[in-house]
């Protein structure tokens, strides 16, 4: 019994030792080296609780390639950047309860030989800690996880709704050209607004492509443009496309465009009359829908132009 006794308070004892501040700050400053830089890190998720993890892993990983990297505040907390190594000291550690902490963390950035720029301030950002199952993991960094489920929610959204418009240009519209195997628009949203809950405008600059595959190459069979304002409805949980207006061909187009787009027509001639942008959202989004549907294409090529890597 007497034995029994010793070992509880043994494990009482070590417990107890975990979570002094001195372990807390040696554990925090641990757990910082395993926030992403510009890459998620498979180690790291043992030094992050599961849902955590799981928001960060579908930032980077299952969004499309180019989204994580346009958001600046996802990767970069205490590592370097631009040719700087972070410097930074966990200050102190705040415990919120038994399972929940919160560390104070100092950063500045210095060159890579070790000096500091003078002008660099230092910054302080706040690293959200969680006890599972006696261990303490990293839950959140500077409250970007609610940041990062509110982008997922809104992407997953607007993803919904582009598969929408898809859907419409290649059932509606698509059989309007000459047929391939594939079937691929390309979407430029110029502006949406939602009327309602359950309704939606959508103006863009569509494209509506055919092409066959030839070896590691998409070859364009046909192709034009449909420009105009869509109205989407939300049916059994799923925004569907019920009308299309779009903008006439010949000699009335520009005066149909600038009733159509209103004040979205500056945004929308940008679009439409720069064919290096539409070129670099084709070849964009005809890579997502390669890497999606898992073709062994490399290429696209129009008749009488040279192929174009994705």
């Amino acid at each position: 019994m007497k034995k029994s006794l010793v070992i509880i308070l043994s494990v009482m004892l070590l417990a107890a030792c975990a979570d002094s501040p001195k372990q807390l700050i040696k554990r925090a400053d641990e757990l910082c080296r395993y926030i992403p830089d510009h890459e998620l890190l498979e180690k790291s998720r043992d030094f992050m609780t599961a849902d955590f993890y799981a928001v960060l892993d579908t930032m980077f990983y299952r969004l499309p390639a180019h989204e994580a990297m346009d958001h600046e505040w996802l990767y970069y907390f205490v590592t370097g950047n631009g040719g700087t190594i972070a410097d930074f000291t966990v200050t102190g550690v705040t415990k919120i309860d038994k399972t929940h902490a919160t560390a104070t963390v100092s950063v500045r950035q210095k060159w890579e030989d070790g000096s500091f720029d003078p002008d660099s301030d230092i910054e302080e950002h706040l690293l959200s800690m969680e006890k599972v199952d006696g261990v303490w993991l990293m839950s959140d960094f500077d409250g970007h996880k609610q940041d990062c489920i509110n982008y997922i929610s809104n992407n997953r959204k607007e993803q919904a709704l582009r598969d929408a418009i898809s859907d419409y240009l290649v059932k509606e519209i698509g059989p309007q050209y000459k047929q391939g195997e594939f079937c691929i628009p390309t979407l430029m949203i110029v502006a949406a607004e939602e009327t309602d809950t359950n309704r939606a405008r959508v103006w863009g600059d569509f494209w509506v492509w055919w092409y066959n595959q030839s070896g590691d190459t998409l070859m364009t069979v046909s192709g034009g443009n449909h420009s105009g304002l869509m109205g989407i409805v939300m049916q059994d949980g799923k925004p569907v496309v019920t009308a299309f207006v779009q903008t006439v061909d010949g000699a009335g187009n520009d005066a149909s465009a600038r009733n159509l787009f209103g004040s979205h027509y500056d945004i929308y001639q940008n679009m439409h009359s720069s064919q290096d942008v539409r070129e670099a959202v084709r070849r964009e989004q005809l890579g997502e829908y390669v890497r999606f549907h898992d073709l062994s294409v490399y290429y696209y090529k129009d008749f009488g132009w040279d192929a174009v890597k994705l």
